[in-house]
């Protein structure tokens, strides 16, 4: 392991646990703890716990943040109130994902922005370069810690641990200043699994007190390669594989992040309104193998004639399934349900087919 790698407050706590330690986007992040499967099964049948204080915080405010965030942001940011975020994207004028994120409305004009570790440097810089508009952007990446309490029953367990009622809690609803272990925190009804659970937006420096808070709750600690296995499942999409800057939110099966009515202005608005309009060009799909093998990102997905019609994005072995399954982009043309397709693995091609991505789990 380099010494040059970035750590999060719980990096030493990783090796006093003894997790498997790797490179993720230049940070120093566990893998995992136990096992890939039994880390995955604990947050599809009980509760796991993931640091994913790596995850970047930018901070914008100012008297034009309002105008600020919907010119940038796709998704519609008048809905957001000071309880309830959003699932957005950032895309360039082409109509490509520069990053997927969650927008926070903390208070009037104040916008707090979660992007992906690997982008923050990137998606920071861009924001700044964006002039016209009276506000300031910030990045505070490095005064916070996040968490992610994941399973069936992270609800009961939170409920448990905090005095704020969290029962009717809904998907990216989220609660300000709630007492966690003893500490101040954002409280958010959110994840990255496909399973009921919180995030736990914190002081980086109380980060190590709320993990050990939940450790001796008896939650299982888990690391990247889990969450990864949960969220093919889930068919959730990940930045630079799934979303790029080639690919838009349509082609990624992400429409729903665009502002519905297309009417205000925001960049990639003319190639994102073209789109929802008249189609995108390529198609997100679901595969599901029928042959032996893994399908992994970059191989070639092949018509049965043996014509290429695009390539995987993500896939794995499901572990709870055994399935192999995987996510693709093709020709919008090429996509017929449950039709049979070809997966380019090393120098043999298998066979595959096309199936619905919520199938994934079961």
């Amino acid at each position: 392991m380099t010494t040059d790698l970035k750590q999060t407050p719980l990096y030493q706590t990783y090796i006093d646990q003894g997790a498997k330690v790797i490179d993720f986007s230049g940070w120093a992040l566990p893998v995992q703890f136990s096992s890939i499967k039994e880390e995955h099964n604990a947050v599809r049948n009980n509760v796991g716990i993931f640091d994913v204080s790596h995850m970047g915080e930018i901070l914008v405010t100012g008297e034009e943040a309002d105008q600020f965030i919907q010119y940038t942001l796709t998704n519609d940011s008048t809905l957001l109130t000071d309880s309830k975020a959003q699932y957005t994207t950032l895309c360039n004028q082409d109509g490509g994902v520069i990053d997927d994120l969650v927008v926070y409305k903390l208070d009037d004009k104040v916008y707090f922005l979660v992007v992906n570790a690997g982008n923050t440097d990137k998606d920071f810089e861009w924001l700044k370069s964006i002039k016209d508009f009276n506000v300031n952007v910030e990045n505070k990446s490095s005064e916070y810690g996040q968490l992610a309490i994941q399973g069936p029953e992270a609800r009961e367990l939170i409920q448990k641990l905090v005095s704020d009622d969290v029962s009717e809690m809904k998907m990216f609803e989220f609660k300000q200043n709630v007492t966690l272990f003893g500490k101040e925190v954002i409280l958010s009804q959110s994840g990255y699994t496909g399973e009921d659970g919180f995030e736990v937006y914190c002081d980086a420096a109380d980060t190590k007190a709320i993990w050990d808070g939940f450790i001796n709750e008896n939650v299982v600690p888990c690391g990247l390669g889990a969450r990864d296995t949960l969220r093919l499942e889930a068919a959730l999409p990940l930045h630079g594989q799934d979303l790029s800057e080639q690919i838009t939110p349509y082609e990624a099966g992400i429409g729903f992040a665009v502002k519905p009515l297309i009417e205000d202005d925001f960049i990639g608005k003319d190639v994102l309104k073209a789109q929802k309009e008249n189609g995108a060009p390529r198609k997100s799909i679901g595969i599901e193998m029928i042959d032996k093998g893994i399908p992994r990102t970059d191989y070639a997905i092949l018509d049965t004639d043996g014509n290429e019609i695009g390539y995987v994005t993500s896939g794995t072995q499901s572990p709870s399934t055994g399935k192999s399954i995987a996510m693709g982009l093709i020709e919008k043309g090429a996509f017929e349900l449950d039709k049979e397709i070809l997966i380019q693995v090393r120098k043999r091609q298998v066979k595959a087919k096309i199936v619905k991505k919520s199938s994934f789990k079961s």
